[in-house]
């Protein structure tokens, strides 16, 4: 005759597992979004989303500008009102290819500092490091070493924080793999093992549904960490961007079930999917948004909304 114990046991097995829609089996992945805009948070279609993470990336020397500051403090303020931990990463403050200027350490730790000190005080425990270090729009680019640097000033600056050690592209050309094996070349032993998250942002391989530059890094990633976890930091359907990708809006949602079908398949690596982004462009330029700039819904968001059954929010 069964126990108490066992018949609530078993029946908490039954309502996890109702708890998955038909067909959805667990991943071990947690799904959030990036994006620059705070009014997506007042957007029903978000809400309908369930998200509680999100990403968003500032300059490195933000401090320096209200405007920027003033941005960043609704952003972050609005997502926590709304339950939702923030995700924040420094970057370049010039776009321009091969033109931003490296900062020093020291002008890291200070300018840096600011936005932690700050941000922190918000409630803003994740941290990455630098945007897409080894992308030629960044001033680390050339400098892994500078990244391995400016790492290990973040450890210090962000204490008991969650710190995404590295955060790059998945190229080819020069290959990603390349980049992590020099920055893990500039960290002794013991740095190494504090380098155990790595971020990449893995458009190139979803949106030519591959896997190559991702596998590369998890690979040469694996080399100095053994137990390094993958996010993957910025990731999803291009609508539009280039020659290479004119403006598509189903292709893109092809691609963001291509997106969810690789972090399921690799799920043993990578902890975190941050897709991007909320809001599209109308397909001016740079565009891989989920609804139009007037808030109407593309078959990307639809495909967003399916592909999460299953993971974790």
């Amino acid at each position: 005759m069964p126990t108490i114990r066992s018949m609530l046991l078993s029946a908490g097995v039954a309502l996890a597992a109702l708890s998955l829609p038909a067909g959805a089996s667990a991943v071990n992945v947690t799904v959030g979004l990036g994006d620059q805009n705070a009014s997506m948070f007042d957007q029903q279609p978000f809400k309908d989303l369930g998200l509680k993470r999100v990403r968003y990336f500032i300059h490195w020397d933000a401090a320096k500008d209200p405007y920027q500051l003033q941005q960043a403090d609704v952003f972050v303020d609005t997502a926590r009102r709304n339950g939702v931990k923030v995700f924040m990463t420094p970057s370049t403050n010039d776009l321009r290819s091969k033109k931003a200027k490296l900062p020093s350490v020291s002008q890291y730790k200070r300018q840096v500092g600011k936005l932690v000190r700050r941000y922190r005080a918000m409630g803003v425990e994740e941290w990455g490091v630098w945007n897409e270090a080894n992308h030629t729009t960044q001033p680390t680019y050339r400098s892994p070493k500078r990244a391995a640097q400016f790492f290990q000033a973040m450890y210090q600056l962000c204490k008991g924080c969650k710190i995404v050690a590295l955060d790059v592209l998945d190229q080819t050309n020069p290959a990603v793999g390349g980049y992590i094996a020099k920055f893990y070349q500039s960290l002794n032993s013991t740095w190494r093992k504090r380098a155990n998250i790595v971020g990449i942002h893995n458009y190139s391989d979803v949106n030519r549904k591959r896997a190559k530059g991702t596998l590369d890094a998890f690979r040469t990633t694996r080399r100095y960490n053994s137990r390094a976890k993958f996010w993957l930091t910025e990731t999803g359907g291009l609508v539009n961007f280039g020659r290479a990708w004119p403006c598509n809006e189903q292709r893109a949602a092809n691609r963001i079930t291509y997106m969810f079908k690789f972090a399921k398949k690799y799920d043993r690596y990578i902890d975190r999917l941050y897709a991007y982004a909320y809001w599209g462009d109308d397909c001016q330029g740079f565009d891989a948004g989920l609804v139009n700039a007037d808030g109407s819904i593309r078959p990307g968001y639809n495909a967003f909304k399916k592909g999460l059954r299953g993971f974790k929010k």
